[in-house]
Parts: structure tokens; C-alpha cells; sequence
């Protein structure tokens, strides 16, 4: 024991005579900084989760479940007790329900989100009421609502999906009672996304805006025309066009959307659309789910009281930001070098589309689907697809719409809510 504290006190001496060492501390202290440097930089520059997370404390509370009163409702809450005779069968309508519930980065929960941040991002006008002001999130109660409505339209749409074809209708007749779960899956999404649809037509209307119920409204007609555009297999899965058909409009056509819809009030116009990988694809995810984004934001700083023009920028941020979202969707599949077996992926993805314009051969696999995309050989498709030049052109296409998207932010104010929406496209740059 004795020799142990000699030990500790002649240790103790030489740490103080290195400490009285002059260059020590510039040594320690500089350690000490890289330390620092190093486990930030260890730290992703971009976080979705941490982007969302603070773009949520802005507007006031988590916004992921914006449709949260009517899902507490008694209906739903009944609707809710029969899903779960649902669980461990083979209808869409559970994979639905999963991808409502996760809230990971590939989800589109965040419509609210984003419509929130624009509204508190743009500002309204001074002659609006302070009476209609939520001080609390910085946002107007109408424009809360559009939020909630842009959510419920959105869910109910992806419900809606899950619809599965009973029989082919060649027989058509045939006895049905051993497809008991998948007739009751049906009933519960259509009856889920009808009550869904039906609360945003009730809580839209309160608002008293005609104009406003004139441009929501119109997003009923882009999600119904989205499931009849180009090929599709018996169970209205889309298929892509045959690269070889091209018509000449679409091989003169040129990548710029924005001109494909400067009235959104009209139907898009279709001329020379099929055929152009990129045009396709964007029409496409404009119909089934950009445009709703857009308009949401569009209706957001319409109630602002805002001028026409703020408006459109509102509704190009939302249609860019929504179509930069769908491509870091698209890349998903194909980030892995193999898929698991049945595992199918959409076939209009832009990777896929771009890659038959570089490749028609691949359109003969393609062609085998036309009866149902079950017959497609997918795990060749995919290995294909990561082959050539698609995947490279589909991360330049979301670059394209990320920087389109931050282009409308540089026209606002450097506020919190502006920064929040910097953040979210940044994080999904790096994707």
C-alpha cells in the first residue's frame, strides 16, 4: 500500500509539471477542437427526421396526422375494428394503412406540413383580421384548414388505391365467396377514402370561398384522370408507353413542365406527353399528387389575401417540391443490388422510364405485363435499370425540382418557417 501512494503522488507531481508546461494547453485545447469537429462532422449535414421534427415545432405542434379528428371519430373508429380482420391477408389496403401510419422519409404525411410552413413562410395581408389569426403558429385558422383538407384529399386518394379488381371480366358472374377478404377490403377503402373525401368537402365549404373551392375542387379531377392516362394492366396498375410509338410531338417536345399547366384551373394539356420520359413521368405525378400539393399552397396564400402572383409561386413550390419528393421516391428500389424475391416496384418510375428511352429492348419484358404486371420479371427489370444511365438521370431530375423549389423560397423573407422548408429539401437533396 505504501509503495501504491508514492506511485500516485510522484504521478501526481509529473502531471503538474506538465501541466505548467507551456505548450500544453495550446496541445490539449487543440485536441479538444478536432474532437469536436469530428463528431459533428460524423453527424449527417442534412437529417430528414431532424428537418421535419423542427418544421413541426414552428407551425405549433406534429402535423402528421393533421385528418387526426376525423380518424377519432366513432365512424372510423368502427372502420379501424374491421381492418383488423384485414390483417395477414393479401389486399393493399393494409400496406395502405402501414404506410399512413410510418412516418419514414419515403411517406408523403408531410403535406400538412409544407402547406403550413408556406403560409407562415409568405406572410398575409395587412388587411386580414387578427380575429382569424392563430398567434400561436403564426398561421390563419382557414389556413390551418386547408392544411387538414389537403391531408384528408391525399389520404383518401391513396385508400382509394388499394382497390383491387374482383374477377377479369371475361368472367364476370363467376361465384365469389371464396374472395371473402378481398370483397371486404374493398368496402373499407372505398368506404374510408369516400368519408375522408366527404370531411374535406364539409370543412372546405365552411370557409366560404369560391374560388378556393373552385381550384381544391379541381384536384378531384387531376387524382380521377391520373388512373386513365396510358397502359395499364387488368388491375389498373400503369404501365409505361412503348418507347418505339413515339409521336412526333413528343420527340420534339422539351423537359420544361411548368408550361404544361400555367392555367391549373383547366386540364393539363397531353399533346406530345407520352413517350418523353420526362414529360410523361411528370404528368403523371403532377395529377396524382403535385398538383394537390401545389393548390394547397396556392389556397393557403389565396385566404392570406395575397396577389395573384404570390399565389402561382405558392402553387410552382408545391408542385416542384412534391415532384423532387417522387424521384427521391423512385430511386428507392434501385439503391439495392438485388430485391427480394416478388418484391415489385412502379414501372412508371422515372429510372424505368428513362432507361426504356436509352434501351426499347427492355420494353419487350415490359409488353408481358399488359395482362397483369405479375407475368413482369422484375428482379430482370431492376437489374437492368441499375445498368445504364437512368438512376444518374433521375438524381439530376430531383436536383432539377429541389432547385426550382428553393428559387420560390429566394423570393420570400429570411424567416424561421422559410429556413424549416430550406432544411426539408436539403435533406431530401441527400437523399
Amino acid at each position: 500500500m505504501a509503495f501504491l501512494r508514492r506511485c500516485v503522488k510522484s504521478g501526481l507531481r509529473y502531471r503538474k509539471n506538465l501541466e505548467s508546461f507551456s505548450g500544453l494547453s495550446v496541445v490539449l485545447s487543440h485536441r479538444n477542437y478536432c474532437a469536436e469537429k469530428l463528431a459533428l462532422k460524423s453527424e449527417p449535414k442534412h437529417d430528414w427526421n431532424r428537418a421535419v421534427s423542427d418544421a413541426e415545432k414552428i407551425v405549433g405542434y406534429p402535423t402528421s396526422f393533421l385528418s387526426l379528428r376525423c380518424l377519432l371519430s366513432d365512424e372510423i373508429a368502427n372502420v379501424a375494428l374491421h381492418l383488423r380482420q384485414l390483417v395477414g391477408s393479401d389486399h393493399p389496403l393494409t400496406k395502405t394503412a402501414k404506410h399512413l401510419v410510418y412516418n419514414g422519409k419515403t411517406n408523403m404525411q408531410a403535406w400538412g406540413l409544407i402547406v403550413l410552413l408556406v403560409s407562415k413562410a409568405a406572410g398575409c395581408s395587412p388587411n386580414i383580421p387578427d380575429m382569424e389569426m392563430d398567434k400561436s403558429a403564426g398561421v390563419l385558422h382557414s389556413q390551418r384548414v386547408i392544411a387538414e383538407v389537403t391531408e384528408m384529399i391525399r389520404t383518401s386518394h391513396l385508400l382509394h388505391q388499394g382497390l383491387i379488381n374482383l374477377q377479369p371480366l371475361e368472367n364476370f358472374g363467376n361465384d365469389l365467396s371464396s374472395e371473402s377478404d378481398t370483397i371486404f377490403g374493398n368496402k373499407i377503402a372505398l368506404l374510408s377514402g369516400d368519408y375522408l373525401l366527404g370531411n374535406a368537402s364539409v370543412e372546405l365549404s365552411k370557409l366560404r370561398n369560391h374560388e378556393l373551392n373552385a381550384l381544391i375542387s379541381s384536384t378531384g379531377r387531376d387524382l380521377a384522370e391520373s388512373n386513365f392516362i396510358g397502359d395499364r394492366d387488368d388491375q389498373n396498375i400503369p404501365l409505361p408507353s412503348d418507347p418505339k410509338k413515339k409521336s412526333p410531338e413528343s420527340q420534339d417536345a422539351t423537359s420544361d413542365t411548368n408550361s404544361m399547366d400555367i392555367d391549373n384551373l383547366k386540364p393539363m394539356c397531353l399533346k406530345g406527353v407520352m413517350g418523353n420520359p420526362e414529360k410523361e413521368w411528370a404528368v403523371r405525378n403532377i395529377l396524382s399528387a403535385g398538383g394537390l400539393l401545389g393548390k394547397g399552397c396556392q389556397g393557403a396564400l389565396m385566404v392570406a389575401g395575397l396577389d395573384e402572383d404570390m399565389q402561382k409561386q405558392g402553387y410552382l413550390f408545391g408542385k416542384n417540391l412534391a415532384l423532387a419528393w417522387q424521384a427521391c421516391i423512385d430511386l428507392e428500389p434501385f439503391k439495392q443490388e438485388t430485391i427480394p424475391a416478388k418484391m415489385q416496384f412502379s414501372l412508371v418510375s422515372a429510372p424505368v422510364l428513362f432507361h426504356l428511352d436509352h434501351d426499347h429492348s427492355l420494353y419487350e419484358e415490359i409488353r408481358k405485363g399488359h395482362k397483369s404486371v405479375d407475368n413482369i420479371n422484375f428482379e430482370y427489370v431492376h437489374s437492368e435499370v441499375r445498368k445504364g444511365p437512368g438512376l444518374e438521370m433521375t438524381r439530376n431530375l430531383g436536383r432539377k425540382y429541389c432547385e426550382a423549389a428553393m428559387k420560390v423560397l429566394s423570393k420570400l423573407e429570411n424567416t424561421d418557417a422559410r429556413v424549416a422548408l430550406e432544411n426539408i429539401i436539403l435533406a431530401m437533396h441527400d437523399m
